[in-house]
């Protein structure tokens, strides 16, 4: 009797893992469709789109939606742009924001509560859009610079508390250990904390890389110089431009050639999300256990 009662269990168990295992397949497939389609359709041509809709093997391919995107140097002056405010900006932000997150844990900071309270503040009551105008563009000078881009992001009060969380969870011990030694605080973060905190300083840091990259507003504000364009105004610019040349256009079909527009959408998409997608792989055995204890220490 017990000898069947764990077979029916084991068939049991099996049938659920293979359940799982269904859905996970299942859920994950819809996520890639939709992605694939972006990306296929990037190099079909303007007529099979139109034709044929979004299709999951297009009958024709062609490059030229990636030619008429490139065309010219803004491209690669704005990835250019993009890739120094996301770089700089991404070290100088998880720099400042794991100091900054270490006062915050730290048992023996005086005025951590105070500072706690005031960085959670910011979270729900923001500056008005007039005064951090004002700010950047006047105050610092800091308007058609790279800086206006990088500076507003460089401490976010979220991720410092994912990182004071984190940084919670490790035993003072390993400060009074290393202070007996003769170690200073300075000394103590970057040589004892930052080395085993690379959890969450990887979690913290995709997370600055997706919002320096993806970011539009700030430049939309303070940037009026073309050359210093990121990568997202210059594809909001080049959509903008084609669906005006559409418009204008009309239905003629020599004019349509000439003007991909929704091959355009698809290849600036596709020509985004690259780096991104490449950098990913990198920080993603850190991300999962990262993100968790900051949701869970919080």
């Amino acid at each position: 009797m017990k000898t069947k009662v764990r077979e029916d269990k084991s068939i049991l168990e099996k049938s659920f893992v293979i359940g799982i295992y269904v859905f996970v397949g299942l859920f994950a497939l819809l996520c890639i469709v939709p992605f694939w389609l972006v990306v296929i359709n990037s190099f079909a041509s303007e007529s099979s789109i139109k034709i044929h809709g979004m299709q999951l093997f297009p009958k024709e391919f062609s490059l030229y939606s990636y030619q008429y995107t490139m065309a010219g140097k803004q491209i690669l002056s704005s990835y250019m742009v993009t890739i120094t405010v996301t770089v700089v900006g991404t070290c100088l932000a998880v720099l400042i924001t794991s100091m900054y997150a270490y006062v915050l844990a730290h048992p023996k900071v005086k005025y951590r509560n105070i500072l706690s309270f005031m960085t959670y503040f910011t979270m729900v009551f923001g500056a008005g859009l007039v005064g951090f105008y004002i700010l950047i563009a006047n105050t610092l000078g800091l308007k058609d610079t790279l800086w206006a881009l990088i500076l507003p992001y460089m401490l976010n009060p979220f991720f410092a508390f994912i990182m004071v969380s984190f940084f919670r969870t490790m035993p003072y011990e390993i400060n009074e250990a290393a202070t007996i030694d003769g170690a200073n605080d300075l000394t103590i973060f970057f040589r004892i904390i930052l080395p085993i905190s690379k959890p969450v300083i990887a979690t913290v840091s995709l997370f600055y890389a997706l919002q320096y990259w993806n970011d539009f507003y700030l430049a939309l504000l303070f940037i009026d110089n073309h050359n210093l364009h990121p990568l997202q105004i210059m594809i909001r610019q080049i959509i903008s431009n084609v669906n005006i040349s559409s418009y204008v256009g009309g239905s003629q079909t020599s004019y349509s050639q000439a003007v991909p527009t929704y091959g355009v959408q698809l290849a600036t998409v596709c020509l985004t999300i690259g780096p991104i997608i490449f950098l990913y792989p990198f920080v993603q055995k850190f991300f999962v256990k990262g993100i968790t204890i900051g949701a869970l220490k919080g």
